[in-house]
């Protein structure tokens, strides 16, 4: 776990589209939020949920993927598994599941929000902007991970924990 103003995870955040004010302290947006970042900070995700009545888009009440930026070597699909389901450890899931937004002329995917597809995600239409909503309900989200081992103050799964350890130096 970290926090909306983590500044391991601010940076990368700094190098994400949709950040509004680079090198301010905080990256979340107001309100509920999971923040979580890999123990080498190279990548980190926010799970913010809104409260439905100040929502302004079509899938008020879901959980929201406010940031998710990858720089590391892990596939992003897996990363995007594990962080759903470590926040089913923290939260029920809505109804409505959780709802990511991409913004197909800042990504450089010929494929936007291809590695949402393969953790799961729906394309359900798009919003008045023009950004491609696309969802993941309760029924599809991977099974909570309850994270028991902690790598500097952060929740190691199973992926994580190899990194980590593939980062560390080999005895002689």
């Amino acid at each position: 776990m970290s926090y909306r103003a983590d500044p391991l995870a601010r940076e990368l955040a700094d190098r994400h589209y949709n950040r509004q004010k680079i090198g301010s302290p905080q990256f979340v947006p107001p309100g509920r939020c999971i923040v979580l970042r890999t123990p080498a900070a190279d990548a980190f995700w926010v799970t913010s949920w809104p409260f439905a009545e100040f929502t302004k888009h079509a899938w008020a009440g879901a959980w929201v993927c406010s940031a998710f930026r990858n720089e590391g070597s892990v596939l992003s699909s897996t990363l995007i598994k594990e962080a759903i389901a470590i926040t089913r450890s923290i939260w029920t899931p809505p109804d409505l599941g959780m709802i990511t937004f991409v913004d197909r002329d800042k990504v450089r995917s010929a494929n936007p929000g291809a590695c949402y597809q393969k953790a799961g995600f729906k394309r359900v239409g798009e919003t008045q902007s023009g950004l491609v909503a696309m969802q993941l309900l309760p029924a599809k989200m991977p099974d909570a991970i309850i994270v028991t081992t902690y790598v500097d103050g952060h929740p190691a799964t199973r992926t994580t924990r190899r990194r980590v350890q593939a980062a560390q130096p080999r005895p002689s």
